[in-house]
C-alpha cells in the first residue's frame, strides 16, 4: 500500500518528470526498429534474492505512459523473492514496453535494494524494543519512493524533510551558542508561529544529556556517536522521560548491541545511501 505522503499528483509529477528525462523527443532507437502496430509480452525477471519493491510504482508508470498496457501480477510490493521468480508480466505495445523498460528498472532495483536492506538490518534487531528508522540521506527526488522501499522492509519512516519535524543538531546547536539558546529559540519560534512540531535534540556525551534534561521540552533525545557503556547511561540517565534515538555508525555488526542498550529508535543512513541495487531485469517471451 502507497504511504499517505505520496499523494497521486506526487506520484504524477515525478513520473511525468523521469519520463521526460529520459525520452526527450523521442525514443528513437525504439521509433526507429519496432513498428507502431507490434504487440509483445515481457516478464519483469528476478536475478537476486530479497523483498521485492517498486511494483504499484512501475504499474503507474507503464499506466501513464500507455494505458493500454495490460499487467498481471505475480508478486506484490514487500514478498520475499528469490532468484528466477517472475514479479509480474506487462503485455501490449512494444513500442511503450521498451520506452518505460528502464524508468521501470532503475525505480524497481533500487526500491528493493532498500526494502532488503531494511528488512535483514530488521532481523538483526528482532525480540528488541528498539526500532529502525531511515534519515534524509536519500537520493534527490526520489525521497519518497526510498522511504516507501524502507517501509516495505518493515522499517519506519523518520521525518520526511526538514518541514515536518525539528531536530537539533550538533551544527545547529553549536551555530545557536548551545543546547539552551537552541531549545528555548525553537520553543519560541514554534509558539510564535502556532506550529505544533515534535523536537528532538542532539547530544554527544553524558554531559549534554544531563542538559537538556536540566531545560526539558524535548521530545526524542538522539544519543550520537556513543559507545555502548554511554549509551546505557544515557538511556538510563534519561529514564523514559524522552524517547531515545541512536545515531552515527551503526553496521550491522553494532546494531544488535546499540538495540539492547534501550533505546526507542536506531536510525540507519545507510539504509538509503548505501545500498547496492537489486538484479531485475525486463525479458521479452
Amino acid at each position: 500500500m502507497r504511504p499517505s505522503y505520496l499523494t497521486p499528483a506526487l506520484l504524477q509529477q515525478f513520473i511525468h518528470s523521469a519520463l521526460k528525462e529520459d525520452i526527450g523527443d523521442g525514443d528513437h532507437s525504439t521509433l526507429a526498429a519496432i513498428s507502431s502496430n507490434v504487440t509483445k509480452r515481457a516478464k519483469l525477471l528476478v536475478k537476486d534474492d530479497g523483498i521485492l519493491a517498486g511494483v504499484e510504482l512501475a504499474e503507474q508508470i507503464f499506466k501513464t505512459f500507455d494505458p493500454a498496457l495490460s499487467i498481471s501480477l505475480n508478486l506484490c510490493d514487500g514478498a520475499s523473492i528469490k532468484k528466477g521468480d517472475i514479479a509480474f508480466t506487462v503485455e501490449g505495445s512494444a513500442q511503450s514496453i521498451l520506452t518505460t523498460e528502464r524508468l521501470v528498472l532503475n525505480c524497481m532495483q533500487r526500491m528493493s535494494a532498500i526494502a532488503t536492506k531494511t528488512h535483514h538490518l530488521n532481523s538483526l534487531i528482532r525480540g528488541t524494543s528498539a526500532k529502525l528508522l531511515d534519515t534524509r540521506k536519500t537520493t534527490p527526488n526520489f525521497r519518497l519512493f526510498e522511504k516507501w522501499a524502507v517501509l516495505l522492509g518493515g522499517g519506519y519512516n523518520h521525518r520526511i524533510g526538514l518541514f515536518d519535524m525539528i531536530m537539533l543538531k550538533d551544527n545547529h546547536i553549536d551555530m545557536a551558542g548551545g543546547i539552551e539558546p537552541a531549545i528555548i529559540r525553537t520553543k519560541d519560534y514554534l509558539r510564535a508561529r502556532n506550529k505544533h512540531l515534535k523536537i528532538e535534540i542532539e547530544t554527544r556525551s553524558l554531559k549534554e544529556v544531563e542538559e537538556v534534561l536540566r531545560i526539558g521540552g524535548v521530545d526524542i533525545i538522539m544519543l550520537d556517536n556513543m559507545d555502548f557503556g554511554t549509551m546505557k547511561s544515557a538511556v538510563k540517565l534519561i529514564g523514559g522521560k524522552y524517547q531515545t534515538e541512536a545515531s552515527g555508525n551503526v553496521t550491522e555488526e553494532t546494531i544488535r548491541g546499540v538495540a539492547e542498550c534501550g533505546v526507542d529508535f536506531i536510525s540507519v543512513g545507510a539504509l538509503t545511501h548505501s545500498i547496492k541495487s537489486l538484479d531485475l531485469s525486463l525479458k521479452a517471451f
